[in-house]
């Protein structure tokens, strides 16, 4: 059986409520800067970057010595290296940054 409590409208009405009302709205906060800059620091793109540049260092070193042919050898193939390593590494930085 059913227990039924009675209350008239100006009871319920009017009863002082303890708890608010309104639930608090969560508080998001916009940042102005696009990307950190830390981002830049990820070790895929630092050891593409150091192969490069030890490469390079390397084609300095035999142009001190005299080594003309095997410098050609190594700016044929820069040439064609370096434009491939830096789009291939701008698109993974942008593939796996997350914004």
């Amino acid at each position: 059986m059913r227990i039924t409590h009675y209350s008239t409208f100006q009871k319920f009405f009017h009863k002082p409520s303890f708890k608010s009302s309104t639930k608090p709205r969560p508080f998001r906060a916009y940042s102005f800067v696009p990307f950190s800059p830390l981002a830049m620091l990820d070790p895929t793109i630092l050891t593409i970057g150091g192969i490069v540049l030890g490469i390079a260092i390397i084609e300095r070193i035999l142009e001190r010595w005299g080594v003309m042919d095997l410098v050609d050898q190594f700016a044929k193939i820069m040439r064609f290296i370096l434009p491939v390593t830096f789009y291939s590494a701008l698109i993974y930085f942008f593939a796996t940054f997350m914004f």
